[in-house]
């Protein structure tokens, strides 16, 4: 491949994703573009969905271009005719891809372009392949071998790729910024006067899209029986997304109004989070999710669904405590053991902030810029041995 360098001789990046809205996946694109090489690297981005943008100005603050590509419904392919264009056009020298829909149209487009304007091709798949939709499991089976590098950011998600792919793929863990989220904590009183919530009430949070995968139908019935008990306890819940009706009418339904606070998106969801005593997931499936990494960092002790790249970070009685999906009536046990033993909840929270240490997205972006250098020099990637390149 022959690409076209900006003048100064940076290797070009384009990271692909179906939106930019608040999911972990595209704040990870944050957290990245705020420490990755600018002066190795030149970073753009692109997205589908005009209505997902939330994240846009802070990528554009960190120094990434943005473009949207325009998309509506799922086989409308308008957008990949855009993108073609653009890549014949205006080169780039490794396009990064971070949504299995978009892959699954993107590798084959990439492969039919000139051979001197082709870019290399990198994924991450952010959730285990059976999460997705049929058709698109099927097309990611068909095309993922078009990759040449790929990544898993669990080992659930890891082991659900097809054994063609999973044999070339390589488990690669991603991070958070640890001294931007310890520099919230001193701002716990503040969030906690803005919440209503008193010194002595146990707060748990939640950073959560309302979406049927984070099964907020569940938490909502835990709070209401943990408040049922007579705990003094409140929750706090961050998010946004296509389940909001269902979610505020069971809110209603259950009556908890001064049990727990539904804020809608809130661009400082960490703020609140680092206000929080434990924080709370009731997922049905995950990859290894943002808002827990964060959680940990913050050393708050986590009460959780063993799922996913969950149930591989938190050890069940140390970090917090696991419960079944889909079990209200546990979920709102786990939360009042902890509420009953202070000193369970500060050992948990002391063992989880030394979890949280591992999470530093800028390991994960270093390793990632040694494959985008070691694909554009020619080089099978270092952070990817096993991973065949298609020849």
């Amino acid at each position: 491949m022959s690409v076209t360098r900006p003048p100064d001789g940076r290797i070009r990046v384009l990271w692909c994703s179906k939106g930019l809205g608040p999911g972990g996946a595209e704040r990870l694109l944050v957290a990245a573009a705020q420490v990755a090489d600018h002066d190795a690297f030149a970073y753009e981005a692109a997205y589908l969905l005009p209505t997902k943008d939330h994240l846009v100005p802070e990528l554009r603050s960190a120094g990434v271009r943005v473009t949207c590509l325009g998309g509506g419904r799922d086989w409308d392919l308008r957008w990949l005719a855009r993108l073609a264009r653009r890549l014949r056009r205006d080169p780039v020298d490794v396009v990064h891809v971070h949504s299995p829909y978009v892959a699954g149209f993107v590798r084959p487009m990439v492969r039919g372009l000139p051979r001197r304007r082709r870019p290399h091709v990198v994924t991450t798949e952010h959730n285990a392949w059976s999460t997705f939709a049929t058709p698109t499991r099927l097309l990611n089976a068909w095309t993922a071998p078009l990759d040449e590098a790929t990544f898993a950011v669990s080992r659930e998600t890891l082991e659900s790729m097809a054994p063609r792919v999973r044999a070339r793929a390589a488990l690669l863990v991603h991070g958070v910024e640890p001294e931007r989220l310890r520099a919230l904590l001193p701002g716990r009183d503040a969030v906690r006067a803005e919440l209503g919530v008193g010194p002595r009430t146990l707060l748990v949070g939640t950073v959560a899209n309302y979406r049927a995968q984070k099964d907020y139908p569940t938490l909502l019935r835990a709070a209401r029986m943990v408040a049922d008990g007579g705990a003094d306890v409140r929750f706090v819940a961050v998010g946004q997304g296509p389940e909001e009706a269902a979610i505020v009418s069971l809110h209603r339904e259950l009556c908890l109004d001064g049990v727990l606070t539904l804020t809608g998106y809130r661009p400082d969801a960490t703020r609140l989070l680092a206000g929080c005593d434990v924080f709370c997931l009731s997922s049905r499936w995950e990859g290894l999710p943002v808002a827990l990494m964060e959680a940990l960092v913050l050393g708050l002790p986590v009460v959780a669904t063993a799922v996913g790249g969950v149930a591989e970070t938190i050890t069940d009685g140390r970090e917090g405590l696991l419960v079944a999906p889909g079990d209200p009536a546990a979920l709102a046990a786990a939360i009042r053991a902890l509420a009953a033993d202070p000193p369970r909840r500060a050992s948990m929270g002391a063992a989880a902030a030394r979890t949280g240490r591992r999470f530093d997205i800028r390991v994960a972006v270093r390793r990632l810029e040694d494959t985008y250098r070691s694909l554009v020099g020619g080089d099978r990637p270092r952070a990817a041995r096993g991973a065949g390149v298609e020849p």
